[in-house]
């Protein structure tokens, strides 16, 4: 398992491989919290949310769950951790562009992670309303 510290520097780095322009009125940031939160939706706790991209007052940011990713890659190596976590921000970021530009409907992320849910949903023979606000795996 990586360390704190180790997951702080592989999100540093990976921030550095994007754009300066995708950080535009990211006004809250990208913060770790050790928290590992799961969806309301989850079933047996087998899921977890790995980041979350948030707007709230005016303030975007963008939270990437270090005690989510601990438990749900336990023997991550750094490699193995800078892969995931690569996936995990770009996602996190493509909400912020996405929002940014006013992208929503069926061709949106929002969407996209709609269609996940109610496929993990339908898995376990459960169905929920569609909420395009419960959008983060």
């Amino acid at each position: 398992m990586i360390d704190a510290a180790e997951y702080r520097k592989i999100i540093s780095e990976l921030m550095d491989e994007l754009p300066e322009a995708f950080f535009r009125d990211l006004t809250g940031g990208v913060i770790i919290s050790d928290a590992a939160p799961v969806p309301d939706y989850a079933r047996d706790g087998d899921l977890y949310i790995m980041g979350h991209y948030r707007v709230s007052s005016g303030v975007r940011q963008i939270v990437m769950y270090r005690g989510s990713f601990c438990r749900a890659y336990p023997c991550a190596d750094a490699e193995e951790a800078r892969r995931i976590l690569r996936g995990i921000l770009r996602h996190e970021f493509r909400h912020h562009m996405e929002s940014l530009g006013g992208v929503w409907g069926p061709d949106s992320l929002a969407a996209e992670d709609e269609r996940e849910k109610q496929a993990y949903l339908a898995e376990r023979g459960d169905r929920e309303k569609p909420s395009i606000a419960d959008h983060d795996l």
